[in-house]
């Protein structure tokens, strides 16, 4: 794969073609969840000219990056949602994060802690304590109303006075070759552990955020870290998905400068 400079330092990727043994056609599980993009009258001259598959699934995508250690080393470790599944995630690492299979914006997001005292719920602005399993797990259920959800590692994000930041990579198709259209640091509202933009958060460069929050990082070197895990999963997706035209990648660095990648999406705003 070859990397090129475009104008005003657009990025492009280039990828080789996937075999064609890859192209075949997917699961019957895997189509789904998979539709093809129709682009509303309000979308942008941008938007209109990406014609792109959508792979809805949060758990279809994260299947995909698992096949390659160079990127499954970066996701923290995700289950279907179970009672069981959020007790033995909780006792190993001690906060997880509960979101719905399908669903965009940080819409249905949910954290939670295990404290001496039983159990913390965040959600949105509200914080819920729970004394035991049984009355925190019937606390979610009022949040998720049965809908399909995955229980992640909660992961301790490198922050700026306090608020969590994360990084959203933004790649698109334009004649064949994958652009880098967009990486730029998402920081959460006061008060919200979620950063999307939708939800009050303040976009600001990649290059700040990583400088404010990881002030012993090497700036560049963390940018081409997540260009590089970029790159392998694209390659990875569109063997899998031929037709994904737009891909955005979540990505944050924990306290200790580690790179994780949260999920993908293939309508990323």
């Amino acid at each position: 794969m070859e990397r090129t400079q475009q104008e005003e330092g657009t990025e492009a990727i280039h990828a080789a073609p996937a075999p064609a043994e890859e192209n075949a056609a997917e699961t019957e599980n895997t189509a789904a969840v998979v539709a093809a993009t129709v682009q509303p009258a309000s979308a942008s001259e941008e938007e209109k000219a990406v014609i792109s598959r959508q792979i809805a699934s949060k758990w279809v995508k994260n299947s995909v990056l698992q096949q390659d250690p160079r990127v499954s080393q970066h996701i923290p470790e995700t289950r279907f949602f179970s009672p069981a599944n959020v007790s033995t995630m909780l006792s190993r690492y001690g906060k997880v994060v509960l979101k719905p299979v399908v669903g965009t914006g940080g819409v249905g997001v949910i954290m939670v802690i295990r404290t001496g005292a039983g159990y913390t719920i965040r959600h949105k602005r509200k914080v819920t304590r729970c004394r035991n399993f049984r009355s925190m797990m019937a606390a979610i259920g009022a949040i998720r109303r049965r809908r399909s959800y995955l229980v992640q590692r909660g992961i301790s994000l490198a922050s700026i006075r306090g608020r969590p930041i994360d990084y959203r990579v933004k790649v698109v198709k334009q004649n064949h070759v994958w652009v880098t259209r967009a990486m730029v640091g998402r920081l959460a509202n006061p008060g919200f552990f979620v950063t999307n933009l939708c939800r009050g958060g303040t976009m600001l460069s990649s290059t700040e955020g990583i400088r404010r929050s990881l002030p012993k990082a090497a700036v560049r070197r963390k940018k081409q870290e997540m260009r590089n895990v970029t790159r392998i999963s694209t390659q990875l997706l569109e063997r899998h998905f031929p037709g994904v035209g737009q891909l955005g990648f979540d990505y944050g660095f924990d306290r200790s400068g580690k790179l994780w990648i949260f999920e993908v999406n293939t309508r990323p705003h």
